[in-house]
């Protein structure tokens, strides 16, 4: 059986879908591991953009981005993560298990995405360590059909250090039994109460009766092969889930070819939901 989706949680995601100022085309993706749902919008034609969202955060994150102007000169294709609350649907019995499994599920997205030509992969968060482990898997000599030109890493998280104890403690009563309540609390926990949009919000709050997978955890990936590479990393610099200095002097240190730079103003659960100008200008074409 497919999940079924709530019917507050459809209306929640219309809801927030509805506020992207531009014409929105809803794509579903069949690959081995499922359906998946992509928003596209945008010129075609346009250099391809892939976003992959937080876990948790849907596709329709990325609206502040789309708002300040993402979509006026990129092809934008916003995916919700199969497992995760969204619109896509797992196949029964076949779950993304490893890394490799997400890369392999990524590999059909794109396929079904953006047949030819190359593409921008950007994550935030779990979607960033996704997109990181695609690049690992799938950049070099060895890669049978490259597919990244470019790979934007919006703080991403166990890429370049570990999760905050003091955050993991935090998030635990969110992940054993989440409620609106304790959804909203953390939210305004760990982005010091920067004002949220609400719609996006409300939906946040009806992922609580969402039913997940578990999701694919592994190894840091690699990327120090990828000096010549387009990449960019961005860090939170209020963010609590890691030391985000740590963070940047590690990815410094590690990619001397990559573009590392840290965002002051900016927490981790509010990215990319604020900062949008700022991140529509490190995505552009």
């Amino acid at each position: 059986m497919g999940k079924e989706v709530p019917a507050s949680f459809r209306a929640a995601y219309d809801e927030a879908l509805a506020r992207w100022p531009v014409p929105v085309e809803a794509v579903d993706v069949p690959t081995p591991y499922g359906v998946t749902r992509v928003n596209r919008c945008g010129p075609p034609g346009a250099p391809p953009l892939v976003l992959l969202p937080g876990g948790g955060a849907t596709s329709t994150v990325w609206g502040a981005c789309v708002a300040a102007g993402l979509a006026r000169d990129r092809r934008v294709y916003a995916v919700d993560l199969v497992g995760d609350p969204g619109l896509s649907v797992p196949e029964p019995g076949l779950g993304i298990r490893t890394p490799e499994d997400l890369a392999g599920w990524l590999d059909a997205v794109l396929d079904g995405l953006v047949p030819e030509g190359r593409i921008t992969l950007a994550g935030h968060s779990y979607g960033a360590w996704i997109a990181a482990q695609y690049a690992a898997r799938r950049v070099g000599w060895y890669a049978p059909r490259p597919r990244l030109d470019r790979l934007v890493l919006l703080d991403p998280t166990q890429v370049f250090t570990g999760l905050s104890p003091r955050y993991v403690l935090r998030a635990l009563p969110v992940l054993a039994r989440p409620t609106p309540g304790r959804i909203r609390c953390f939210l305004a926990w760990e982005t010091g109460g920067v004002p949220l949009d609400p719609a996006w919000l409300r939906l946040q709050e009806e992922t609580a009766a969402f039913p997940t997978a578990r999701p694919v955890t592994g190894p840091r990936p690699d990327l120090t092969g990828l000096a010549p590479f387009g990449l960019d990393v961005l860090f939170a610099g209020r963010a609590r889930c890691h030391d985000p200095l740590r963070a940047l002097a590690t990815a410094t240190r590690t990619l001397p070819g990559a573009r590392v730079r840290l965002l002051r103003g900016a927490s981790h659960h509010a990215l990319p939901l604020t900062e949008a100008g700022e991140l529509v200008r490190l995505l552009a074409p």
